[in-house]
């Protein structure tokens, strides 16, 4: 596939997806067990409205069924299914209908709040759609009214499922065969905010009335070492932190707390709710305003500007006596930036750092860890 955008000034090629992949091994088996015609390539329109012209691989004909397979090409996206075979093996059924279901390798949906029910194999609506419509194309082309049976599976896929969070969403057996737009692009921030919205629906469908977020691997281990809880009951956001909030306010959640690496979170006193560096990385001028407002003299204050690490700037509010003062008034700020971004759905923070431990907490904090732990 060559078809590219443009990223932070980096050409980047598109790929496609599972769903993607799934539709047109649909199409071609189809195709070859009703003309008894071998097709080495497939054309399928995505619902982006991107044409993909695909080699169609591992081709198997018998008289009953035909399975063939379409290799995965994410483009220049670190995907954990890039290269994989998604297979579609076809027969015909012995009543009217198109059937959909999930073989080896693709997983099995074990908790409510998914795109499919408990039960189902992981084959999202979308790409169902799209294998019916593709498949539907084929009947009407070869003049056939019956139904068919298509079975997805993806060899390794078990294995490939390890990498992805199908395993914290209650997918087992396999990965899932995803899509809404049938293309994959490169780092795709939507696709990450995506991911979020779906474990939270899930969480919220599964009764939790309060959820704990953080945006990642540090803040995970804080949970685990100093608070005691397993890691697995937060939701982690990446630098999504006012995105997840967003979707906790719209799923009906009645608190949330965000646990993270004062890195991260003194972003959020100054009103950033997506922590990423390239949106701005105010982290010492926040510290740094707070600090001259309680009396830090001006070359300390510009020796706190010049840190590089937020640890270095607690060791000089420590050292000129501030430490305590100035996170108290970071916590403040945070509450008051979370209570103007949530409303009336409780949320509080809790702010630590690898080196000096929980820093501060807003007056929430407390309350809404003591409701995550009862639930």
């Amino acid at each position: 596939m060559e078809e590219y955008i443009v990223k932070d000034g980096k050409k980047l090629r598109l790929g496609y997806t599972t769903g993607s992949c799934a539709a047109a091994a649909a199409k071609a088996a189809a195709y070859m067990l009703l003309t008894g015609k071998k097709k080495d390539t497939i054309d399928l329109l995505t619902p982006k409205g991107i044409a993909l012209h695909l080699p169609v691989e591992e081709i198997h004909m018998r008289s009953h069924e035909v399975s063939c397979a379409i290799r995965k090409d994410s483009g220049d996206d670190p995907d954990a299914t890039k290269g994989a075979h998604i297979f579609a093996s076809v027969k015909k059924a012995a009543g009217p209908g198109i059937f959909i279901d999930g073989g080896m390798g693709v997983g099995r949906v074990t908790k409510r709040g998914l795109d499919q029910p408990v039960g189902a194999a992981a084959i999202n609506s979308v790409p169902r759609r799209m294998i019916e419509e593709n498949v539907l194309e084929v009947c009407r082309l070869c003049d056939y009214a019956g139904g068919l049976e298509i079975v997805i599976s993806v060899p390794g896929g078990e294995q490939l499922a390890r990498k992805t969070f199908n395993p914290r969403l209650g997918i087992v057996g396999g990965i899932s065969i995803l899509g809404t737009t049938g293309i994959v692009e490169p780092m795709s921030e939507q696709a990450l905010v995506d991911t979020i919205r779906v474990e939270l629906r899930q969480r919220r469908e599964n009764g939790a009335e309060y959820i704990l977020l953080t945006p990642g691997n540090y803040g995970a281990d804080f949970i685990r070492d100093i608070i005691g809880l397993d890691p697995g009951t937060a939701v982690l956001t990446s630098n999504f932190i006012g995105d997840a909030l967003e979707i906790c306010k719209a799923l009906g959640f009645q608190g949330a707390l965000v646990i993270g690496h004062i890195g991260k979170l003194v972003k959020l006193a100054g009103g950033m709710w997506n922590t990423h560096s390239k949106f701005g990385d105010c982290r010492m001028e926040i510290l740094a305003a707070h600090a001259a407002a309680l009396g830090l003299p001006s070359e300390k204050t510009q020796e706190l500007l010049e840190c590089v690490m937020c640890d270095d700037a607690l060791r000089i509010l420590k050292e000129e006596g501030l430490y305590g003062p100035v996170l108290s008034r970071l916590a403040g700020r945070i509450d008051a930036q979370l209570h103007h971004k949530c409303g009336e759905m409780q949320a509080g923070a809790m702010v630590f750092s690898k080196e000096y431990g929980l820093l501060c907490q807003t007056g929430l904090a407390q309350t809404l860890l003591h409701q995550i732990m009862e639930e």
